[in-house]
């Protein structure tokens, strides 16, 4: 049967890179920073969910050591069955202590989180409207879910409104949006989205993987944007964006909440607690969170400095209030052509094109990290500048 079935793959794979969207993995052979070594050469990254600079901290990698000689290297169990240690307790506690939330819940990964958050708590009365740009992992737990599904145009309050009164016979209703979306890099607005929850009766789910230790004056996220921590029902997030770059993701909310996940969320029941090194470096890194505002500081001004200066080299930049610049680029197959050029100039970015975007919306993400200084900044402006002289000419 898999000769057919190789065939098959082959000519698929063969289509693909035909079409310049072959995805190639880059080795990088040094730690994660804002300097990294790409087949022996040094490059600047800005492609990396880095965005407090935390990946290749040494106040974390100590953090880790430690917890390693503590507790051991692996849990090799799942909490339900095993238990769990003192440390992952003590995660979960700083957690809903950074984000005003009453109770939390790890996952090994955000994409785990969402997978699990939605069938445990809804049925087939219910009702899910969710935003059209939701990351995938949003996506798949929906489907996983038997409620009413409603999708609204992204970040369309209007739309959101029209869908919420469609749903509005639902018993339950549960509006699901990230609070950047990864792609643009805007932000969503929770405040408006709050106001018509509360106006039909619904509640809101909250993803901060891209803006949590990034958005907000100290870094709390979307619902410390707009003042509204404490608030929303459910936050989902990870600690391998901002918060160190490792493993990890969490569901932090309402208490009855965090414990239905804890008695029926498929991902927590079946999956291993994360690793004790993890567990004691995200307690560090949150009280560092909880130390210092500098980090949340410096990835502010290098964001701002760096989007008015591509908008100024007359850039094509999607307005953003997070860490991530959306360079449009249009055209898919260019969008490889500037990601290799910019290597060839030292700078690691990553062309996205569909079915990550949508068609025709083809885009460099640049992420931009507080480990960033302003003369990386300057050199990633300039590369730009030359590439888009040779393709285009």
């Amino acid at each position: 049967m898999y000769n057919s079935f190789q065939k098959h793959l082959q000519k698929e794979l063969a289509e693909i890179e035909a079409a310049g969207l072959y995805k190639n993995e880059r080795i990088i052979e040094s730690p994660q920073g804002a300097e990294i070594l790409v087949k022996g050469k040094k490059c600047l990254n800005f492609c990396a969910n880095n965005y407090l600079g935390l990946a290749n901290n040494p106040e974390l990698i100590k953090a880790a050591k430690e917890g390693m000689d503590a507790r051991g290297f692996g849990m090799a169990s799942v909490r339900f069955i095993c238990g769990c240690q003192d440390l992952h307790k003590k995660l979960e506690e700083k957690i809903a202590e950074f984000f005003g939330t009453e109770d939390t819940i790890l996952y090994a990964a955000c994409f785990d989180a969402n997978g699990g958050v939605f069938e445990p708590l809804l049925g087939e009365q219910d009702a899910i409207i969710s935003d059209s740009l939701n990351h995938a992992s949003i996506i798949d737990g929906v489907r996983l879910c038997k409620a009413k599904r409603f999708r609204y145009a992204n970040a369309d309050m209007a739309d959101l409104e029209a869908k919420l009164i469609e749903a509005k016979d639902c018993r339950f209703k549960l509006i699901a949006t990230d609070g950047v979306f990864s792609m643009d890099g805007n932000v969503c607005p929770l405040d408006k989205i709050y106001e018509l929850a509360e106006k039909y009766d619904a509640m809101v789910m909250v993803d901060e993987s891209h803006s949590a230790g990034v958005v907000g004056k100290t870094g709390r996220g979307v619902t410390e944007r707009y003042n509204l921590k404490g608030k929303v029902e459910i936050i989902t997030g990870t600690l391998g964006k901002a918060f160190g770059g490792g493993v990890g993701g969490f569901t932090t909310g309402k208490k009855e909440i965090i414990d239905m996940l804890r008695q029926r969320s498929r991902p927590y029941l079946f999956s291993n607690s994360l690793a004790p090194g993890l567990v004691a470096a995200g307690i560090r890194m949150f009280e560092m969170m909880s130390e210092t505002n500098e980090l949340q500081d410096k990835l502010h001004e290098n964001t701002d400095y760096f989007l008015r200066r591509m908008k100024e080299e007359g850039f094509d930049c999607k307005p953003s209030e997070s860490a991530i610049c959306a360079v449009m680029i249009y055209d898919a197959a260019k969008s490889q052509q500037y990601a290799a050029k910019m290597q060839e100039e030292s700078i690691f970015v990553t062309g996205f094109y569909y079915p990550v975007v949508p068609k025709g919306e083809a885009r460099i993400r640049v992420q931009i990290s507080a480990a960033h200084e302003r003369e990386h900044l300057d050199k990633c402006i300039a590369a730009f500048v030359k590439v888009r002289k040779e393709i285009e000419g």
